[in-house]
């Protein structure tokens, strides 16, 4: 009697979960790139969401174990149409139709996947870091590394420190005076070339040294040492990050479109590449005044124009909340540019004076009108007086923005992760 066995249980919703994360850390630089390509040409609310990429099927081959020859009975899981006996037809094929020739049809070229919102936001924001994180303290340290703390008796074998060990059998050895091989080795020399008299006296002498050298190992139980390890606090850097934002009349929608954009990317890239780090608001007309992420994306707001409020206001709250030895303070900043003559004296003097001594770093990103380009820009009296400040040796980063599609390669830009010797990008 033969029995055919099919099995239709579908597979758990977690079967392929490993399978998947090999295969992003395998095709890592690949997706990196579909993910970089990918969004360039989409909204930055669709980018958060994840979406599909694509990744050519060059970088897909692996190596793996195949069976040449013999016949094997299978069971496979999933088979709801076929049972054994049964004649597969071939892809593509018609009922009673000839062959295609070669050449014809359609062929793929590209793997094609989706990436979960977590997955497509963590390979966007892979290579992407805060500079200079140089201060750190030990605050709200909610995770724990290993430190070295000495020598202990027992332990791994693993961690058994060679060098300690020989040198404690060392003194051991000389403080109880063990023989040394060479003197056994010389009596016994002496002891072939002796004459009958002395053979007695010498044979009871090695025998003795022989016997002291039993007693006293070469290497003890109580002279091994073990490296000993303890967990500590791990010192997590500590960073607070200001948003600055002009909202005044003369930004245009456009505009604030895209200084949005930006902090929204901005916003969430802190988040998750941070677990410590303090994220300030700002917005400014000719007041500014700190709100939260709501207002700050969506509160309607105009007025006139006045940059050295919004640089007042930050540096009153890093006088009165952040202490410049304790936190590393960062600030992003984006305006059109407008600014009166006077004020921009006044923003100056506060940035020169005030707020660059006490920070780490300063991007300042200005937005145009949609349909320019970046270089045909002309120089605003707020991008000519940073551009003298950075030229002074000022810790400032600039860019220039009129599209959507610029937003990511300049946030790319201006926080990319950055050598122990390289200096801010101009």
């Amino acid at each position: 009697m033969i029995m055919h066995i099919i099995d239709r249980r579908l597979n758990p919703g977690s079967k392929s979960l490993e399978n998947r994360q090999r295969f992003l850390r395998r095709a890592k630089a690949l997706v990196r790139g579909a993910v970089k390509k990918s969004s360039q040409d989409r909204d930055i609310k669709d980018v958060l969401e994840g979406g599909e990429v694509s990744i050519p099927l060059d970088g897909m081959n692996e190596p793996r174990f195949r069976r040449e020859g013999g016949t094997r009975d299978m069971v496979l899981p999933g088979n709801k149409k076929f049972v054994e006996g049964d004649i597969l037809p071939r892809s593509g094929e018609k009922s009673g139709g000839k062959p295609r020739d070669p050449g014809e049809g359609d062929s793929e070229d590209a793997f094609r996947f989706v990436l979960s919102r977590d997955e497509f936001v963590d390979l966007f924001l892979d290579d992407l870091e805060l500079p200079d994180l140089a201060k750190r303290k030990l605050a709200e340290a909610e995770s724990e590394g290993v430190q070295r703390a000495g020598y202990a008796t027992s332990g791994s074998p693993a961690n058994i420190s060679i060098s300690r060990t020989a040198s404690r059998a060392l003194a051991r050895r000389v403080a109880l005076r063990r023989p040394r091989l060479a003197a056994i080795e010389k009596l016994e020399s002496e002891l072939a070339e002796c004459n009958e008299a002395r053979r007695a006296e010498l044979i009871a002498e090695l025998e003795a040294l022989k016997a002291k050298a039993r007693r006293i190992p070469y290497i003890d139980p109580i002279d091994i040492r073990y490296r000993r390890f303890e967990t500590v606090p791990k010192p997590v850097a500590q960073a607070v990050m200001f948003c600055l934002m002009d909202v005044s009349g003369s930004m245009s929608e456009h505009m604030k479109d895209l200084a949005k954009r930006f902090y929204m990317l901005l916003y969430v890239f802190l988040k998750r590449r941070y677990r410590h780090v303090e994220i300030v608001f700002i917005r400014h007309t000719d007041r500014a005044e700190e709100v939260d992420e709501e207002t700050f994306f969506h509160g309607p707001a105009s007025g006139g124009t006045l940059v050295s409020s919004a640089l007042q206001a930050m540096h009153d709250i890093v006088r009165s909340r952040f202490r410049p030895a304790d936190w590393n303070i960062y600030a992003a900043q984006a305006s059109d540019g407008d600014n009166s003559i006077s004020d921009g004296e006044v923003a100056g003097r506060l940035l020169t004076d005030m707020i660059l001594p006490v920070s780490q770093f300063f991007a300042y990103l200005e937005v145009g009108e949609a349909g320019g380009y970046t270089f045909d820009m002309p120089d605003s009296a707020l991008w000519t007086l940073y551009e003298r400040l950075r030229a002074g040796g000022a810790p400032l980063s600039m860019r220039k923005v009129s599209e959507r599609s610029e937003i990511f390669p300049v946030f790319h830009d201006l926080f990319h992760r950055r050598g122990k010797q390289e200096k801010t990008a101009p």
